[in-house]
């Protein structure tokens, strides 16, 4: 408990502060670049996964450590799912993750291209798509092992296309 004394140097102390501020000149002050009651939220990402598997819960681990918030949802018959958000079969993984912008990331995505592809939002896209489950992949690491694999660009008319390229462990996270 505080006693009156301190209650009274804090009371005065806040009363300075808020006269001080009150008082300043605001062109005396530095230039802000953002208000700093909005603070910039991290892009969203809600990620459906059947409940016995491990490696999505990694991949989503891996999404929240490099600046994404992630969302999951455990569900059955992630097949229809998938189908009804525009994945070809060919192209499905273990788990499917949607933007807020409805942008769906079917597998083993790394972070770096989610972000480039908000970023761009190439036109008649829906999202990216990691098929499989490549050894070293976010989500997939097994100390070096590292297997290459292809980040393909999904359509919306159903074509798909190369996105990227990755031959390496680094070349996913530079």
């Amino acid at each position: 408990m505080l006693s009156y004394k301190k209650l009274t140097m804090l009371v005065v102390v806040i009363s300075v502060s808020i006269f001080v501020t009150a008082c300043t000149d605001p062109t005396d002050a530095p230039a802000q670049t953002t208000n700093s009651t909005q603070q910039v939220q991290p892009p969203v990402l809600t990620v459906y996964k059947s409940a016995s598997c491990a490696c999505c819960g990694l991949w989503a681990t891996n999404m929240d450590t490099n600046g994404f918030k992630t969302i999951t949802v455990n569900r059955d018959n992630l097949t229809e799912f998938k189908a009804s958000k525009g994945v070809p079969p060919r192209y499905q993984a273990c788990h499917t993750a949607l933007s807020r912008e409805g942008f769906v990331f079917e597998g083993h995505v790394p972070a770096k291209f989610i972000k480039q592809f908000l970023e761009e939002q190439p036109e008649g896209a829906i999202g990216l798509s990691v098929p499989g489950m490549p050894m070293g992949s976010p989500g997939m690491e097994q100390g070096d092992q590292f297997m290459p694999y292809k980040v393909v660009l999904l359509k919306a008319d159903g074509s798909v296309s190369n996105y990227a390229e990755v031959n390496s462990l680094k070349e996913q996270y530079q």
